[in-house]
């Protein structure tokens, strides 16, 4: 049996559409775009999130050295299309272990990548932007700006900015392996762009993501 859909803003249950209201609607937060079980990494997945996207499917091309593809999430429905799409990586830090990546675009007023950053709001809060960025990111060869955003959650460094009018979340696990936001270049391609011929390199499904897809 195919897992409900949830809230992309707590993560919680959601009561259906129904005759009276075509909108999936939380207790806590109202009407929502419903977040989808997540998928397993795969050709499948990619093609799956891709053809209903109406955002960026960000991945970071080419991979860190020793990284692979763990995952897949999307925010939306047949009815709205893919609103939030979250590319996992996981793979090796440089000092502490194992680490999780979760890049993620979204409209706004979803909510999801404040949902993974910790954050109570739909967005990375007023004045996270004030100052110079923290670091700067290459999106279709040209530089995106990232700030830190402030987070209740200690166990995660959260950068987040703007890339084709989207919110751009980039969020690792554990905090201490953020610094390769600002010390690697990343590259991020859209997914969704054909003639792109990208062996992917698949690992095992990133639990960060929450319960997979049956």
């Amino acid at each position: 049996m195919k897992a409900a859909p949830t809230c992309p803003r707590c993560f919680g249950p959601l009561r259906p559409p129904s005759v009276w209201s075509s909108a999936w609607r939380c207790g806590p937060h109202g009407d929502v775009l419903p977040l989808q079980p997540p998928r397993q990494p795969s050709v499948a997945a990619v093609e799956m999130i891709t053809a209903a996207a109406r955002v960026p499917v960000w991945l970071p091309w080419p991979l860190p050295a020793g990284w692979l593809v763990t995952g897949f999430s999307q925010a939306g429905d047949e009815r709205s299309g893919v609103r939030a799409a979250v590319v996992a990586l996981s793979g090796p830090s440089l000092t502490h272990g194992p680490a999780d990546l979760l890049i993620i675009a979204e409209e706004p007023g979803v909510g999801l990548g404040a949902a993974f950053a910790g954050l109570e709001g739909t967005d990375p809060g007023t004045g996270f932007d004030d100052g110079p960025p923290h670091a700067k990111i290459d999106v279709r060869g040209h530089p995106a700006a990232l700030w830190c955003a402030k987070t209740a959650a200690p166990d995660r460094a959260v950068y987040a900015g703007e890339a084709l009018g989207n919110w751009l979340w980039v969020i690792v696990w554990p905090a201490e392996a953020g610094y390769m936001i600002t010390l690697s270049e990343l590259s991020l391609r859209d997914l969704r762009d054909r003639d792109q011929a990208l062996d992917l390199p698949f690992g095992a499904f990133c639990p960060r993501l929450g319960v997979p897809e049956a």
